[in-house]
């Protein structure tokens, strides 16, 4: 896991190569490397997993009279498999690294590589006879890739930061950013970068690059639509068969490895999963879970988190044998990381849900190099209430987010004028559901499902990878999602709502599939989302923050957002969600003080 960035045209001085590199030091703090010819460059920053010695980059290799370099950030887990081929091909490998064997797959089978490769990740490769660069993002969308182009040149990187890092790349944003922020934010639609001129790899999207012929994408993998045609028993156990050798795979590491444990069923399957895989091997798995100080005094039942975690992690630990740590976070952290975690993401996010991982990952990383995180499942089994709730499923529009004429209302009314709110997110909404196809459809509930599936993975779980992502690898640690494994999510897109629906239960295939690896009492828990504080001090300190901008009136948030609108927000009694139903109005006080910050720290220009 690393931070990779590069360019190609016009190459700059050493000392703005590596102040890029610097950007990265957080996603890569073990190795560092720069490789420069004459019309490209390629910059690598290294979290060490595997083969902490033998996988140094940027990685070259020597075909005939040709060299190729590469950049590599991510996980192969079938890389075992591959180096088989490709022994039998003809190659030799000097290590045991998966960059090898990435890089020794893309000479061997070109752009077809991408569809042998199991794992996260994203990778350049620059052919020096060719002067021409390949890279590529891997199909859920995992690890992120970001390019621009300015002045003839093009470059890439891992994060936003390392582009702004370049002399030639501003921190502009126009009236579509503007809207993103407002109308969409914390989300992004897939492949825009907010910033002028930056844009994203899509997932399950490769590209080309040269000076002759510019940028050129391509769609390498989406999602099928087809016949479902297992019967229920036969769905209940590929379901089985596919979530334990996913998490199997991702087990592999020569740094310590741990998992994230909440008590829920999602973390609670991969823990049972990878403890008994440890315990095989005569080791004892470590298990990390998050709490917030006094949470226990100040929790109250909903409908979305009828009961904490606390019992529940108690008991799966027992039932699996594990060795339990627990991370307290306090509200003064809390309100601090915020910002923080606006340093990690490069843009205003999902408030204290990013921050309070921010702090979960650096206690992690005292504990271990890798995690495993149970993220994702929820989209791709069907697990929120909006796939549940029939009304919602009704209703038009990203299900998470019902709110348009309420951001709206912050907007200043000269951004009013320009932007048509309503026209912006439905033509989002409208693409995205177009995509579905009828195939294996049996009636309109199918069909609703099947859009709710391709929204929320194109979108809601999007924002979720980006938070893992940039909250994780701030402090140098390496999370791994098993339920992202495409062949888990190909397999479930086209499985029938009835089936997902086991017994009438939010994810209840995949409860069924699990049977007998968990405690029962865990197994048919309730779903209970991502723990967040309900210590009514957050409200009270970052009140308080927004208080404090208000009052200076010099933050540039002012040339968006109205006054009076924050004040309102700060005064009124509305129980309105922001973004799903972990962002209500401490939240959102929290996202506006996250766009004030961004805003102040990027120096942030309207154009």
């Amino acid at each position: 896991m690393c931070g990779i960035a590069g360019l190609v045209g016009d190459i700059p001085s050493r000392t703005i190569l590596e102040r890029m590199q610097r950007t990265m030091r957080r996603r890569g703090p073990d190795q560092e490397g720069i490789w420069q010819g004459d019309s490209a460059a390629l910059i690598h920053a290294r979290l060490a997993v595997i083969d902490i010695e033998g996988g140094r980059q940027p990685m070259i290799r020597r075909i005939g009279e040709n060299q190729y370099c590469m950049v590599y950030n991510g996980e192969l887990y079938n890389t075992a498999e591959l180096r088989r081929r490709l022994e039998a091909c003809g190659h030799s490998f000097s290590t045991h690294s998966d960059t090898e064997v990435v890089l020794a797959s893309y000479l061997e089978w070109g752009e077809a590589c991408l569809e042998l490769f199991n794992g996260i990740y994203a990778f350049a490769v620059w052919d020096i006879r060719k002067q021409s660069l390949f890279f590529a993002r891997d199909r859920i969308g995992v690890k992120p890739l970001f390019f621009t182009e300015k002045n003839g040149n093009f470059l890439f990187a891992s994060e936003i930061k390392t582009l702004l890092a370049h002399p030639d790349i501003d921190a502009r944003i126009d009236a579509d950013a503007v809207a993103e922020l407002m109308l969409v934010g914390p989300g992004r639609t897939p492949g825009y970068g907010v910033f002028c001129g930056i844009r994203e790899v899509p997932a399950g999207w490769c590209g080309t690059y040269s000076q002759r012929d510019g940028v050129r994408l391509r769609q390498y993998w989406k999602l099928e639509d087809r016949e479902h045609t297992d019967s229920t028993e036969e769905t209940v156990a590929r379901v089985r068969e596919l979530v334990c050798d996913a998490v199997e795979r991702q087990l592999v590491s020569d740094v310590p490895l741990c998992t994230f444990l909440s008590g829920g069923l999602d973390s609670s399957i991969i823990s049972a999963i990878a403890a008994r895989a440890y315990a095989a091997n005569g080791q004892k798995l470590h298990t990390v879970s998050v709490t917030y100080r006094d949470n226990d005094k100040y929790f109250q039942k909903s409908h979305f988190q009828p009961n904490s975690d606390d019992a529940f992690i108690s008991k799966m630990n027992e039932a699996i044998g594990a060795e339990n740590h627990l991370v307290v976070i306090d509200t003064p952290q809390l309100v601090q990381a915020l910002f923080e975690a606006v340093e990690a993401r490069d843009l205003p996010g999902m408030a204290d849900v990013d921050a309070s991982l921010l702090l979960f990952c650096r206690e992690i990383r005292k504990i271990g190099t890798v995690a495993l995180s149970g993220e994702c499942a929820d989209e791709i089994f069907g697990g929120y209430p909006w796939y549940r709730d029939a009304d919602v499923r009704r209703r038009q529009g990203f299900p998470w987010a019902q709110s348009t004429e309420y951001r709206v209302s912050f907007l200043r009314d000269e951004w009013q004028e320009q932007i048509d709110a309503a026209a912006y997110v439905d033509a989002k909404y409208q693409k995205t559901i177009a995509e579905v196809q009828p195939v294996g459809v049996r009636n309109d509930d199918d069909r609703r499902i099947r859009e709710m599936t391709r929204l929320n993975m194109s979108w809601f779980m999007q924002t979720l990878l980006d938070r893992k992502d940039r909250m994780s690898m701030f402090s140098g640690l390496e999370v791994r999602v098993p339920f992202c494994d495409h062949r888990i999510a190909e397999y479930l897109y086209s499985v029938p709502w009835h089936v997902k629906d086991l017994d009438s239960m939010e994810k209840g295939l995949l409860r069924e599939a699990v049977r007998g690896l968990l405690p029962e009492e865990i197994r048919t828990r309730k779903k209970s989302p991502y723990p967040k504080t309900h210590n009514p001090a957050y409200l009270r300190a970052v009140s308080n923050l927004l208080r404090q901008v208000l009052d200076e009136g010099t933050s540039p948030i002012f040339d968006i957002i109205k006054k009076e609108a924050l004040e309102q927000l700060l005064t009124e009694q509305r129980a309105q969600p922001w973004y799903g139903q972990l962002m209500q109005t401490p939240q959102t006080i929290a996202y506006f003080l996250q766009l004030h910050h961004w805003m102040a720290l990027y120096h942030v220009t309207l154009c």
